[in-house]
């Protein structure tokens, strides 16, 4: 298998999948193509687990649904979330202050809140999509949300001398990347209007929460692209939950 794709699936997921530590910075750098699809790898382990859970009642099975989405990234993005929170909430407008605060390991109070706020949002969604019978939100909203993690790594300086995101600068990945997300551009089109108008609102969140970045700490963090992941996958649930 790719190895590209298995380290991607190995940084983003918990999936049980071959892990090596035996890799270069440019099979990293490749691994960028494969985000969205990991992302479409996620939502299909969803929709299998939906349709599994098709016959529990509504709240219980956007309960299993929700936990094992957590369970698949093992957390990751949601540690990125509260960390993020915090440090624009601590860090009172200092760089250097936000950065530090995102390297601490404890959790502020703001990042609880920002946690329970997401899930909550999450969970009120899942129930809605499995009361209205649709689950193509499960392949949408993973697949959307990882797909704007290569556009802030291209687009957005890394501010740390160490990390994942060190590695993508001055990529030449460019050709293969856009055609990767032309296809989740196609794959959003042939959601409907649900796909365009979640494309549409994760695009618009993904520009506000750059600039939001860059105001603060003149860039992106590994934290800042997983709270991005969260919030723009709440936005796709929203958006479907809603028509």
């Amino acid at each position: 298998m790719n190895m590209a794709f298995l380290i991607a699936v190995q940084f983003l997921t918990r999936l049980p999948v071959l892990r090596t530590r035996h890799y270069t910075d440019e099979h990293v750098r490749a691994s960028l193509v494969f985000y969205p699809w990991v992302g479409a790898l996620i939502g299909v382990v969803l929709i299998l687990a939906a349709q599994l859970a098709n016959s529990l009642p509504a709240l219980l099975s956007a309960a299993l649904l929700l936990s094992l989405w957590v369970m698949l990234t093992g957390g990751l993005h949601l540690d990125g979330l509260a960390d993020s929170v915090d440090a624009w909430a601590g860090g009172m407008g200092d760089e250097q202050r936000s950065l530090a605060i995102m390297k601490e390991p404890n959790v502020g109070p703001m990042g609880v809140v920002s946690l329970v706020l997401i899930l909550l949002l999450k969970f009120a969604a899942l129930v809605a999509l499995q009361d209205a019978g649709t689950i193509k939100a499960l392949l949408l909203a993973p697949m959307l949300a990882r797909g704007f993690v290569p556009i802030l790594f291209l687009t957005t300086p890394y501010v740390r001398a160490q990390g994942l995101g060190r590695v993508f600068a001055n990529t030449t990945l460019t050709r293969p990347l856009a055609l990767s997300l032309l296809l989740v551009i196609l794959c959003s089109l042939l959601m409907g209007w649900a796909g365009i108008i979640s494309l549409l609102m994760c695009g618009l969140v993904f520009f506000g929460l750059r600039w939001l970045m860059l105001q603060r700490i003149q860039g992106a963090t590994g934290d800042t692209a997983g709270a991005m992941i969260e919030i723009l996958e709440t936005m796709c649930l929203l958006v479907v939950a809603s028509q």
